[in-house]
């Protein structure tokens, strides 16, 4: 006759988590708080009038208001926005579209020296911009071509290649070769294969490359600040305005610089799971 053993009779038993794992959770969330309390403190301020803003310390208890909103729509941002959602969204574009097949090449189908076409291409990111802001400006201004949307929109393009390149690649290095197999014996072109065989597969890859090339699209500051007037200024330059001799009106800065962040947030939270899927792509094994 045998006896079952309490322990284990009882059900299924829990453990506890090692207080590593709790000490890493906490210190997780103290690290994304205190990302966050900018954001949050900035969206508080936004809704204060100028005096209640600009006291010191800041007042946490002040009325509410939406003056600063106001302020920043009777201002007309609306052109300086549209330009940076077409510069952003274009360049994108085109960043996908060129560096989808070069990562291809680069990872499922290797060329000759590939470790050294991506030196190459990673030595693009070694030159700090401000070096070569001026050839730039001096290019653009022989050929007419200064403040012009299109200009904005293959600078963004080149600079944000080679980050799309690298991300890409390693997400299609995951790619099983039995599915390209699979596609060439059912008698599938390069196009075909990229198109129905490896896009379906790294989506959660083109996802995240595609939203970091848009942020950093979206944020450029210095090619758009120098080389754009009124026709083609972004909303980051518009956002300079704001400071003027007479001071900074905090409260308005504020709600400009909520509103003009909105598209990038609300790209971050539609392509959540997919930037978290795709920048983890690999990392297990």
């Amino acid at each position: 006759m045998s006896t079952a053993n309490p322990a284990t009779s009882a059900g299924p038993t829990f453990r506890k988590p090692p207080r590593s794992g709790l000490l890493l959770t906490g210190v997780a969330w103290i690290v994304g708080i205190l990302f966050v309390l900018p954001v949050l403190w900035m969206a508080l301020t936004s809704f204060h009038s100028e005096p209640d803003a600009a006291t010191n310390p800041p007042s946490i208890a002040a009325p509410l208001t939406f003056d600063g909103y106001k302020a920043f729509f009777d201002s007309g941002p609306w052109p300086s926005i549209l330009n940076s959602v077409t510069a952003s969204l274009l360049s994108t574009v085109l960043v996908i579209l060129l560096a989808f097949p070069a990562a291809y090449a680069l990872s499922i189908k290797p060329v000759r020296k590939w470790t050294d076409v991506l030196f190459f291409f990673l030595s693009t990111k070694m030159l700090p911009v401000v070096a070569g802001l001026l050839p730039i400006y001096l290019f653009a201004q022989s050929v007419h071509f200064l403040d012009n949307i299109w200009l904005l929109i293959i600078l963004y393009t080149s600079m944000n290649l080679p980050i799309a390149v690298w991300m890409l690649r390693s997400f299609l290095a995951e790619v099983p070769v039995e599915i390209l197999e699979a596609a060439s014996v059912d008698g599938a072109g390069l196009a075909r294969t990229l198109r129905s065989v490896v896009a379906p597969v790294v989506t959660p890859g083109i996802a995240s490359a595609a939203l970091i090339c848009f942020i950093f699209s979206w944020n450029e500051l210095l090619f758009a600040r120098v080389l754009t007037g009124t026709v083609a200024q972004t909303a980051p330059v518009f956002l300079t305005g704001f400071v003027t001799s007479q001071g900074l009106f905090l409260a308005k800065v504020c709600a400009a610089s909520l509103v003009v962040s909105l598209p990038v947030l609300i790209a971050g939270f539609a392509a959540q799971d997919k930037l978290v899927q795709g920048l983890s792509l690999g990392a297990v094994k």
